[in-house]
């Protein structure tokens, strides 16, 4: 028998000629029945088309191998119905039930009888298909309630997070730490930029510390191009600054290598940085993780933008605008701090004060830029020579100050007169003019066991820089001796 083109196929087993024509022709040309022999029926599922409904006679049921029926008993689609033959009994109606047959037809078959049973598994085959297309889409719908609620959570914890703190690393490594919540983040590096007075603008990188030598430069040169991209500007200068440690020291490969994607960050219509997020190679992200994503980098730029701004108050407040190193408010409120700390604990602390010789020529010569090029380069000496723990800060006019923790008169002696032969050996540059200046330093110490306050310090370092003028200048001299410790260049 031909099956026709939108047939529907059910399954014969075992029948007898008799009742197999009986059922094909109950059937019509809208169905198909194949026969089937015992041992082609399947134990397993595979690609072979399914029927919707199976005739099984009684002799192939009291025959079929549990591992037949019990796939038969699994398969969700088929419905069965046994064929009883003529003169025989065959199994009990709730034996068969409990297997999941349909129903038990007795023969010689009628057609009213065999269509009653196509009509009603035909039914049961359109339920099935309901309930499994009715849980499909409660199922979807619960994945993506459950991905909308991942979502939220996520959201509401990076911005919860990221308005903890006002230091950009900081939100920078909370954020890609959320971000895992999403999608695999291996690093959340990123440049911020303001404009300068030369339409240009300055940048700051933070760079992830898990990436060195060429790969450092890499992801340098990546963020600086998107920052003149997006700035539709050059870059005049640049700081480098790692992100802080975030547990992993697993190396960051260069951003060929990964799948990175780059973020503008704004405020209103005015772009002042962008994120390069990190990701494995293949990670891709579905619509709404997208969606997501964005509303996510939008309130973490605001996030940003505040930290940024602090920052740059903070160092408005704390820092001298022209040398880059501390000012003379912090300086005095650093100085309060360390002498209480000392009364406190006892420790050695020592205080420089710096003076340019002679910078009133410098000006007079070259003029005031050149004064301000030597007075940068000035701080710039200061930082690259002393400790971390040391504090610098520009005191007023040329006058410099350094705050020297747990050292001893003597030792700090050594480091203002390494200090004073580095300068002296400095050629300060200014529009290809070398320009050459000396110090003279004076130093104060307070011991363990003294107890003297901030004016007496100053004071005593004031006196100290007096004497080292007074006796020739280019030289170091202590508060406590009359005669200076000098080293003539």
């Amino acid at each position: 028998m031909q099956r026709g083109k939108n047939s529907r196929l059910m399954w014969a087993v075992e029948l007898e000629e008799q009742d197999f024509q009986a059922i094909a022709r109950a059937a019509g040309e809208s169905h198909h029945l194949k026969a089937i022999p015992l041992e082609d029926l399947p134990e397993r599922f595979d690609n072979e088309e399914e029927p919707y409904l199976i005739w099984i006679s009684d002799k192939a049921y009291a025959q079929m191998p549990d591992a037949k029926e019990n796939f038969l008993a699994n398969w969700e689609g088929p419905q069965r119905a046994l064929v009883v033959g003529a003169g025989s009994h065959g199994p009990d109606f709730e034996e068969t039930a409990n297997k999941g047959y349909l129903t038990t037809v007795l023969s010689p078959l009628s057609e009213e009888k065999l269509r009653e049973v196509m009509l009603r598994a035909d039914e049961i085959n359109h339920l099935y298909s309901d309930i499994f297309r009715m849980t499909r889409e409660v199922l979807l719908e619960r994945e993506l309630l459950a991905r909308k609620t991942d979502q939220l959570l996520f959201l509401n914890q990076m911005l919860s997070r990221a308005s903890q703190s006002l230091d950009p690393g900081t939100i920078l490594n909370r954020a890609k730490e959320d971000m895992n919540l999403l999608f695999p983040v291996s690093a959340l590096q990123a440049v911020f930029w303001s404009p300068s007075a030369t339409e240009s603008i300055e940048a700051e990188l933070l760079v992830s510390p898990n990436t060195d030598g060429s790969v450092r430069q890499e992801w340098m040169d990546h963020l600086l191009e998107n920052a003149v991209r997006l700035a539709a500007a050059p870059v005049k200068n640049f700081r480098l600054d790692l992100l802080p440690s975030s547990g992993s020291n697993t190396p960051l490969q260069g951003p060929e290598a990964e799948e990175t994607v780059v973020m503008p960050l704004r405020t209103g219509y005015e772009y002042f940085g962008c994120l390069a997020l990190c990701s494995p190679k293949g990670t891709r992200l579905a619509k709404d993780q997208v969606q997501t994503m964005r509303a996510a980098i939008n309130h973490l730029a605001l996030a940003l933008k505040n930290a940024l701004l602090y920052t740059q108050a903070k160092t408005q407040a704390e820092y001298d605008g022209l040398t880059k190193i501390h000012n003379r408010a912090s300086f005095d409120e650093r100085l309060t701090e360390e002498v209480k700390r000392h009364q406190r604990h006892g420790h050695d602390f020592s205080l420089l004060m710096l003076d340019l010789d002679h910078f009133k020529r410098i000006n007079d010569d070259y003029g005031h830029q050149a004064g301000d090029a030597v007075l940068r380069g000035i701080g710039m000496v200061l930082a690259d020579t002393l400790r971390i723990s040391d504090f610098t800060a520009r005191y007023g006019g040329e006058e410099f100050v350094v705050l020297l923790p747990q050292t001893s008169e003597d030792k700090a002696w050594l480091l203002a007169e390494r200090l004073r032969k580095r300068i002296a050996k400095k050629r300060f540059d200014y529009l290809g003019k070398p320009i050459q200046v000396t110090v003279s330093i004076g130093v104060a110490s307070i011991s363990p066991d003294c107890l003297s306050k901030v004016d007496t310090l100053i004071k005593d370092a004031d006196e100290a820089l007096y004497r080292a003028k007074s006796k020739g200048r280019n030289m170091v001299c202590l508060s406590n001796k009359f005669e200076s410790q000098t080293a003539m260049q």
